[in-house]
């Protein structure tokens, strides 16, 4: 098969021009992108914690991913024919509507907006998690656009990056299907791509560290990424570094440092 996880740093090359394939019917190529982000914060006390549920509920409520989501349907040309979105209270029984198969948990319930496209979804759920007796929380949006036919959701990365600013950025984009030309010839690609970066400008790219799982012959695209230089007053909520110890506030941008790490890298790191 042979991965590439060699880090890449290329320069964005945007959507590529490229002669018009002329085909034989519809294009019935599917292309996928799950776009995942994670954002995290410290909130000391539960009173806090409460006030940053309740502030991501106001700022990530399903009138603004409607918004987001309506954004990239223009960038991507599709045509929505219906939208269906939903808020929950960040806590409660309606916990059990969520689609898992872990058992279901007393923390904030997700909010869920879907946009039905001509042949294609979007789709994004936000989970905002914290554990009551650590500081760190985490909020959670994971987006799905999927098309068929000449339009890609690739065309709609940077909107997506720009819209959540995030500390870590997990990214899927594969390919799948085939169409065939007026010759009947099968094409299981009607576009150029080494990697999801070439999509990515690089005002932002030079923020983030970028690393690559990719199986080209499969046409299967995978990109990490995380934020190189932290700040600790971006982390904290309801407070300011500066009223911080310098042994307190040491310690918490280590922690911070280490969330971000075992997310990005999906495993726990064992303390030294």
């Amino acid at each position: 098969m042979g991965a590439d996880t060699a880090p890449s740093r290329k320069m964005p090359i945007g959507w590529l021009a490229m002669d018009k394939l002329r085909l034989h019917g519809f294009n019935n190529l599917t292309k996928s992108l799950s776009f995942n982000i994670y954002d995290i914060c410290y909130a000391r006390t539960r009173e806090q914690k409460k006030a940053y549920v309740a502030y991501l509920d106001e700022v990530f409520n399903a009138d603004r991913l409607t918004q987001i989501l309506t954004e990239v349907s223009e960038i991507i040309g599709a045509h929505i024919l219906n939208i269906a979105r939903q808020d929950y209270e960040p806590e409660g029984a309606s916990v059990t509507i969520l689609i898992a198969e872990e058992a279901a948990y007393d923390g904030p319930v997700p909010d869920a907006v879907v946009g039905h496209l001509d042949k294609s979804h979007i789709t994004v759920h936000t989970y905002p998690e914290f554990h009551p007796d650590d500081g760190i929380s985490t909020f959670r949006a994971d987006i799905d656009v999927s098309t068929c036919g000449r339009i890609s959701p690739l065309r709609a990365l940077d909107h997506l990056i720009r819209s959540f600013e995030s500390d870590v950025v997990s990214m899927d984009y594969r390919v799948r299907g085939f169409t065939r030309d007026v010759d009947g010839v099968k094409h299981f690609i009607d576009h150029e791509i080494n990697s999801i970066q070439d999509y990515i400008p690089d005002d932002i790219g030079n923020r983030y560290q970028m690393i690559d799982v990719n199986v080209l012959a499969e046409r299967i695209f995978h990109t990490k990424m995380r934020l190189t230089e932290l700040s600790l007053d971006d982390y904290l909520f309801a407070e300011r570094a500066a009223d911080l110890s310098e042994a307190e506030a040491e310690t918490l941008t280590e922690r911070i440092e280490g969330e971000v790490m075992e997310i990005f890298y999906g495993r726990n790191f064992p303390d030294e």
